[in-house]
């Protein structure tokens, strides 16, 4: 008996064992089944947040106000999206805009704004404050940028487009199809939330493709995805807007740039005494500085002078500095009126003193005060290319943050303004704290020069180069320390002084100048320079041809002797890289 009972027994575990594997197949299969079938998601999310939303490249970037007919963007959207250059002044309370040609200023709650000064009225205020938030209106801008927008059907979203945006017209099948498979998905599959529901043969633009999706947008603005399968394409539309803005045409110049300053300091020079420069088609005298907080000016041009200098066949462009006052600079150019009253007096000055172009020395600026430097050539640029004038601007090499000799310069945003900038490549050591070296060795201009052509265009850059050498004075003090000092040496006191000390320079090829030492055993010191010559010279215009800059130019005329001019000759150094 025990037996048979247990014989029954094992049969009915198989059955239970077997049924239990079948069991859990199927539920493994069902499981597999509800994962992998794309069962439509039936949850809707909302496209558009707020009221007047902006469509533009694809997404909405925040909201517009409407007042009565009047469409106005907030401030932050055209600075993230269409010109990062606009910029509010609190003190003027004005919206400032500069294009190629044109300075705007929108007072805020006017009815009146400038372009160039001149007067422009509306019906409407173009600028309005909101809760702290600035609007602009758009149709006052449209002249201003290669920008346009539509009110969209069945919504209260607008579609900013610009200029080159591209798309294609599509439309979808004329096939009655499951409504799910209709809706508009917020990614590429029919599990996530729609947005919107379609129906057969409604028209949508096609704006990208993504797997098995194209994402498409409704007449009303709603975007999403939806199969290829349901969509035929139709034409190709690309965005096209022209504005118009004056071409500024530079004043001829006889061949590349061929610059040297004349540093004027009390007066100008006796213009009797000055030899003829050969090469030179530019002469840039240091005659105007920022004397004050108000924008005031310091003037010591000459007409005599700038006479002198076209007879002569030299183009003359006015230098204008910052008086190498951080202090200063920032109260002079932090405002709207104030730069406005500097770009006065410079326009003034060029009429009176007949220049052909305006040359900016901005140094020693506060990092942080960078933008404003950069914000005073957007503005000065138009009025005086609207003069005739050219507009060149000096820069230095990239030496680190922090550096008010260098790090505010943004230097890719000027290349775009100025129509030369002109890279001061000197001083690569300069005094104790430097050490004793040459002035600018030729490796170290070639390397920083390479940097500098990765964000200016080498058709804008002029190099800039030295006509003085520093004589260095190594000094062993009673005490077994050395004191290290320097003065600069125009080119022919520096010949007089090896003629004294009877000495010869030899090639030094680490700088690729030639280079002299002296021991003075009264002193007990070490004198050693690095000459600026016929070679260095004639080096630096070969890296002028080498690169295809627009020019050189040279601190100072007063330090260069005749044969300076001759080594500088560019189409010399053009002829002889040729052959």
């Amino acid at each position: 008996m025990a037996r048979v009972i247990f014989h029954k027994s094992k049969k009915g575990s198989m059955k239970w064992i077997i049924g239990g594997l079948i069991g859990a197949c199927l539920l493994i299969l069902s499981s597999i089944f509800l994962i992998l079938y794309p069962f439509a998601s039936s949850d809707k999310k909302v496209y558009f947040q707020g009221e007047h939303p902006i469509l533009f490249a694809g997404i909405q970037k925040g909201n517009a106000l409407m007042e009565g007919s009047t469409l106005f963007v907030p401030i932050t959207f055209m600075q993230e999206n269409i010109d990062e250059s606009v910029i509010y002044d609190e003190k003027s309370k004005s919206v400032i805009i500069t294009t190629k040609d044109k300075v705007v200023q929108m007072p805020t709650d006017s009815l009146t704004y400038y372009v160039n000064q001149k007067t422009v009225d509306l019906q409407l205020s173009p600028i309005i404050s909101r809760k702290g938030e600035i609007f602009i209106a758009l149709d006052p801008i449209l002249s201003f940028y290669p920008i346009q927008y539509k009110k969209l059907p069945d919504s209260t979203a607008i579609w900013i487009q610009k200029d080159g945006e591209q798309y294609e017209n599509g439309r979808l099948i004329n096939k009655d199809i499951n409504k799910e498979m209709l809706r508009l998905r917020t990614e590429p599959t029919w599990r996530s939330p729609y947005t919107a529901e379609m129906t057969k043969n409604e028209a949508v633009t096609i704006e990208g493709v993504k797997e098995d999706f194209y994402l498409v947008r409704k007449a009303n603005g709603i975007g999403g995805y939806l199969k290829k399968d349901y969509v035929s394409k139709q034409d190709t539309v690309k965005v096209k807007i022209s504005r118009e803005s004056k071409t500024f045409q530079m004043p001829k110049l006889n061949g590349p740039i061929q610059l040297t300053w004349e540093a004027v300091y009390t007066k100008n020079p006796d213009t009797t005494k000055i030899a003829d420069l050969n090469g030179v088609n530019v002469i840039s005298p240091t005659w105007f500085s920022l004397a004050g907080s108000d924008g005031s000016i310091k003037n010591l041009a000459s007409l005599d002078f700038s006479k002198w200098a076209q007879a002569k066949g030299y183009q003359v462009w006015g230098v204008f500095s910052n008086s190498f006052d951080p202090k200063l600079t920032h109260e002079a150019f932090k405002d709207f009126e104030t730069r406005q009253t500097i770009i006065r007096q410079l326009l003034h000055f060029s009429q009176m003193y007949q220049l052909q172009g305006i040359n900016f020395d901005i140094e020693n600026v506060n990092q942080e005060d960078g933008p404003f430097v950069t914000q005073f050539m957007r503005e000065a640029a138009p009025y005086l290319h609207d003069a005739g004038l050219v507009v060149s601007m000096d820069i230095t090499f990239s030496a680190g943050d922090n550096n008010n000799w260098s790090s505010f310069y943004e230097r890719p945003k000027l290349a775009q303004i100025a129509d030369y900038l002109i890279v001061m490549a000197y001083d690569e050591h300069t005094g104790a704290s430097s050490g004793a070296g040459s002035v600018a060795s030729l490796p170290w201009v070639e390397r920083n020069l390479q940097n500098l052509l990765s964000e200016v265009s080498n058709e804008r850059l002029v190099l800039g180069v030295p006509l003085y050498a520093r004589l260095w004075k190594e000094q062993t003090n009673a005490d077994g320390t050395t004191e290290v000092t320097a003065k600069a040496l125009a080119m022919d006191q520096v010949k007089t002084w090896l003629a004294e000390k009877g000495l010869t320079p030899a090639n030094d090829e680490e700088s690729g100048q030639n280079y002299a030492e002296y021991y003075d055993e009264a002193e007990k010191a070490t004198y050693k320079i690095w000459l600026e010559d016929e070679l260095s010279l004639q080096k630096r215009a070969a890296l002028a041809v080498k690169y295809e800059l627009a020019g050189v130019g040279t601190w100072s005329r007063f330090f260069g002797d005749q044969t300076a001019w001759t080594a500088l000759d560019l189409k010399a150094a053009k002829a002889l890289t040729q052959k």
